[in-house]
Parts: C-alpha cells; structure tokens; sequence
C-alpha cells in the first residue's frame, strides 16, 4: 500500500538515493519519505552506511627474496555527506580496495629484509590506510583502520627460521651449562684445598698432642722411679706403643698384610728413629 501511494522506509544506518526521470534528486535519510512515482521520482538504490570490512591476501616477496603473503584488514564505511559520490562514481569498491592494498604492499614490501617486515608491519598499514584515505575519499569513502593482522612466509623458511632460533637456544644453553660445570669445578677445588688445610692443621695438633704426650709421661716416669734416664723411659714407652700396633693389626680382620722386620734389633733401629723424628719435630717447633 505504501509503494501505491509513494511512500517508502529507510532502515537505521542506511540512505536511499532518489532519482526523478533518471536524473539523481536527492539523499534520503533513515525514516519515511515520499516518492511520488506518477512524477518521474523513484529509489535507484540504497547505500549502507555501517563500518565495513575486508581481507585481503597479498603475495610478494621481500628484499632478501623470501616469499611472504600479507593479509591486511580494512574497515571502511560511506560518508552519508557524499553518499552520491559513494553510491556513483565506484561500481565495485571492495575491488577498488583490493587493487590500492596490493599496490601498497607489493611497493613497500620488496625493499625490507624479512625480519624487518614483521618489525615494521605497523608502519606498512599506515602507508597502505594513508593510500587508500587519499584515493578513497574522492569517492565518498573513509577508511576507518587498516592493519596487517599476518605476515606468513613459506612453510620452508618458517621452519629454517624455527631451526636457527632453536640452534641458537641451544647454543646459549651449552654455554650457560659449561659456566655451571666450571663453577661446581671451582668450588669443588676451593672445598678439597680447605679440606686438606684443615687436615693438615689436624695432623699438626695430634703431633704436638703426642709431644706433649710423651714428655708429661717422661717426666712422671722419672719422678716416680728414682735411677732411670729419659732414654730409657723413652725406649719403653716406644716399644709398648710398638707392640701395641702390632697387636691392633692381628686383631683386625680387614687390615692389610704388613711386613716389617721384627726383633730385639728391628726393634731398637724403630725406637731410635721414632726418637730421632720426634726431636727435629720439637727442635722445628722451636
């Protein structure tokens, strides 16, 4: 009934181009108007004016000849002020797009390197939405964003890519593996040195303990039983200690063979040298 008596609805969002005779009229905008048709007047057609979007997909190569494809993502929406260029002037604008986006990239790509294309992919959407404002607003279009939302190169160089960076984790790994080894070697080192500081601090002590030992024995020894000299009493406190080691190594069933020579005279030649040693002990120590 509506189109009987001229009267047409246009949608939120969207404008209807009104043409009389064939000649473009006017610009309607959302709500109800009146085309009176018996007067030459009608819709020739209505234009959208929400954010659109498109993908496009761009194979180029890039400077160290790798082959990459570019997608870019543009958003773009008709300017309802210039809705007769838009409606117009453009038969396909999504392959208007299409064409600037691939002229962009295939310009700008080819002279970066492919690390740079990945670093730089902000700077390539800016080129291409400042192209594309440029060339697109003669035709009542805006461009609301353009990004590169992926860089993918062949399948190869993306696994040598993944290869070298791997090599290189590893490399950093063995290294950072051999600075750990030589550290515990260190400290490994540094430990044994003060063990064996400490050892031979240990010995020292238990050889001036037995000094000490033997001299307070002497001494009790002389006091105790009149006539005898300090060699004497030397002579048989060496000689029990002497038998004393003999027995512990027959008593013990782990110990190794010992050979040594034994009797009265082996017996004497060990008590002058175990005399003489402790006297250079004591004539160092002073």
């Amino acid at each position: 009934m509506g189109q009987v008596l001229g009267c047409i609805q246009v949608a939120q969002s969207t404008v209807a181009i009104s043409e009389r005779f064939g000649k473009f009229e006017d610009v309607l905008d959302p709500g109800c108007h009146c085309v009176p048709w018996c007067l030459g007047s009608q819709i020739a057609g209505q234009l959208t004016l929400r954010v659109q979007q498109l993908d496009v997909r761009c194979e180029t190569k890039t400077k160290d000849n790798v082959f990459v494809t570019v997608v870019a993502s543009v958003q773009y929406r008709a300017v309802s002020e210039k809705a007769e260029d838009a409606f117009y002037k453009l038969t396909n604008t999504r392959e208007q797009i299409q064409a600037y986006v691939f002229d962009v990239i295939r310009a700008s790509v080819p002279k970066l390197y492919l690390d740079s294309v990945f670093e730089q992919k902000n700077d390539i959407a800016k080129s291409v939405e400042q192209e594309l404002e440029k060339a697109m607003s003669a035709y009542g279009y805006e461009i609301v964003q353009t990004l590169i939302v992926d860089i993918e190169p062949d399948v190869n160089v993306k696994r040598a890519m993944n290869e070298i960076n791997a090599a290189a984790r590893m490399r950093l790994a063995a290294n950072e593996k051999a600075e750990a080894e030589k550290i515990l070697q260190i400290k490994k080192a540094e430990g044994e040195a003060e063990s064996k500081y400490l050892a031979g601090l240990g010995v020292a002590r238990q050889r001036q303990a037995i000094v000490d030992g033997l001299r307070d024995s002497v001494l009790n020894f002389s006091e105790n039983v009149p006539g005898t000299s300090a060699k004497d009493i030397m002579d048989m406190v060496l000689i029990t200690q002497y038998f004393d080691t003999m027995k512990d190594i027959g008593a013990s069933s782990k110990s190794s063979s010992v050979f040594i020579p034994h009797g009265p005279g082996a017996v004497r030649d060990i008590a002058t040298q175990i005399r003489d040693g402790l006297l250079q002990a004591q004539t160092m120590e002073k």
